[in-house]
């Protein structure tokens, strides 16, 4: 049995990198096009159990930038009005900042070194990411370039779903149709998802913390 000091810290569970779910809404498929319209980040963290959860949630309404496409089926699928008065939205930059100041602040405590994107077809995700930072010339982009943890794959390991909606089911949570492919509620039942799947693995391999000490102390680290 492991005892405490042989959990891993979430920085030694994942190579240094910090798991922060990430969710958009968008008003098409091209992210060097069409406008991000809604981001969401959620932290999570380790409990002393070794048991992953959810920490914190930061969301952001965004302003199209300047000559972005908005194709008006995606927009009826979201049901998202972009120029509503009531959205309070920031400028892509601001909203990037508004997302990126407390994942670097958690990077920072949990020991880890760069966050990775956790999402629900996560390349999706990250393109949008990765084009918002383009247009905006933000220089300290917290996350990882290119490398993803993607729930379509885990949940299908785990559960054997890939649709989000059944996923989240599967591992026994609740699903609002009315409250979905909203940004905050799609990122918190994501990063419910990741949880579960992660703790679900470590309860089956209980030795996993004594293997990652060994392979630590061969390594010299």
């Amino acid at each position: 049995m492991s005892t405490a000091a042989e959990i891993p810290s979430i920085a030694t569970r994942f190579r240094g990198f910090l798991p922060v779910v990430v969710d958009v809404e968008t008003a098409g498929f091209n992210a060097k096009r069409d406008a991000l319209l809604e981001i969401a980040a959620v932290i999570l963290e380790m409990g002393e159990s070794g048991t992953m959860h959810r920490r914190e949630t930061i969301a952001c309404h965004v302003e199209p930038f300047p000559g972005a496409n908005l194709d008006q089926e995606s927009l009826e699928f979201t049901g998202i009005d972009p120029y509503h008065p009531f959205r309070m939205a920031k400028s892509e930059h601001d909203a990037l900042e508004h997302i990126f100041k407390p994942v670097r602040r958690a990077i920072k405590e949990s020991g880890c070194n760069r966050a990775i994107l956790v999402g629900h077809n996560a390349a999706f995700d990250l393109s949008f990411l990765n084009a918002a930072v383009a247009r905006t010339g933000i220089k300290r982009n917290p996350f990882h370039p290119f490398s993803t943890f993607d729930t379509v794959s885990f949940a299908a390991l785990a559960y054997g779903q890939t649709v989000l909606a059944r996923a989240v089911k599967a591992a026994g949570f609740d699903w609002d149709n009315e409250k979905a492919h909203s940004a905050v509620y799609d990122t918190e039942r994501t990063a419910d998802l990741f949880c579960s799947v992660i703790n679900r693995w470590n309860e089956c391999n209980p030795h996993q913390p004594e293997t990652i000490t060994a392979i630590k102390a061969t390594e010299g680290i």
